[in-house]
């Protein structure tokens, strides 16, 4: 291995082990700042300064975007008039390596004053701002991933998974769906998947198909007009009973002698049972079947019978 591939190795090795040792260090702490969380009836206020400041708006983002209320708060614009924004049902959430962060730690008598549970992410637990909180958790790294110790790297991924292990036992808590999700993403190819039914993006015309004793030779001519790398197999009620893919006809052309595979039918080379979805299930969804099952391209039913096709390349 050349040297700066070992020194990025060694960068993932010491981040990823700082994240492992996360789970150790979760206690009762952590139980109170989900209790906190998730009782907060206003929005949880996020607070950092440099790094950990930008942390804080990455978890202000995922915690907003999957139903948690909450909004970054800057501690120097804090104390000079956005103090304002915090309302008492709101909860405080800071962050800080050291825990002795000036900016924060001047924030903190007003905190006590209106009464805000106070969560802190700390890489220190005897600090001051540990003291003065409700609920530490601890986000202590033995080591930074930069041979310049005072660069954060391996602490704040640690803050930053810390931060997503609160969000989602809090997506588990609330039960926070995907299409709940869609609600907040309305915008760009992830909104796009969400908010838009595979019926819109589908096919519906010149549907490759052929039924059980149709010969090979129509079934490669048929699939081949089409642009599925697959067709679809019907009975004679015209009922979905299997699909033949590229795949399908190179296995049964290694399975038959080359002199028997003409004589073949769909029903010898079919996929039986082929995985389908429905005409108003979300694109998302449709995309993470085609995913899981390595496929490129899904029948659309509706009561069993064709009533169109998705190709992934249609899902953008």
């Amino acid at each position: 291995m050349n040297e700066i591939r070992k020194i990025a190795t060694q960068v993932f090795h010491i981040e990823s082990k700082s994240v492992k040792e996360l789970a150790h260090l979760l206690d009762h702490n952590f139980d109170k700042a989900i209790e906190l969380l998730f009782a907060c009836k206003g929005r949880v206020v996020v607070c950092g300064i440099g790094k950990s400041g930008l942390v804080g708006k990455k978890i202000t983002a995922t915690l907003a975007s999957t139903g948690t209320p909450s909004f970054f708060l800057h501690p120097s614009e804090a104390i000079h008039g956005d103090l304002g924004m915090l309302m008492p049902q709101d909860c405080f959430l800071s962050i800080s390596n050291s825990g002795e962060t000036d900016e924060i730690l001047q924030i903190l008598p007003y905190i006590k004053q209106l009464g805000l549970p106070h969560i802190t992410l700390v890489g220190n637990v005897a600090s001051t701002l540990a003291r003065n909180s409700d609920a530490v958790l601890n986000i202590h790294v033995k080591q930074e991933a930069s041979p310049i110790s005072v660069v954060p790297m391996a602490s704040t991924t640690a803050a930053m998974a810390m931060g997503d292990a609160i969000a989602t036992v809090l997506i588990h808590l609330r039960s926070f769906n995907e299409a709940d999700f869609a609600k907040f993403h309305p915008g760009g190819s992830l909104g796009h998947k969400l908010v838009t039914e595979v019926g819109t993006e589908m096919h519906r015309n010149n549907l490759p198909i052929a039924y059980l004793d149709t010969k090979v030779k129509e079934v490669i001519v048929s699939m081949s007009k089409g642009i599925f790398g697959m067709i679809v197999i019907l009975d004679k009620t015209e009922q979905i009973i299997g699909v033949i893919t590229d795949g399908d006809l190179r296995r049964s052309l290694n399975k038959f002698p080359s002199s028997s595979f003409f004589d073949l039918t769909a029903k010898e080379m079919m996929t039986k049972s082929p995985k389908t979805i429905q005409a108003d299930c979300p694109l998302w969804e449709a995309d993470q079947l085609m995913l899981s099952n390595k496929i490129t391209a899904l029948p659309v039913e509706e009561n069993g019978r064709l009533i169109g096709i998705l190709a992934q390349h249609q899902i953008k």
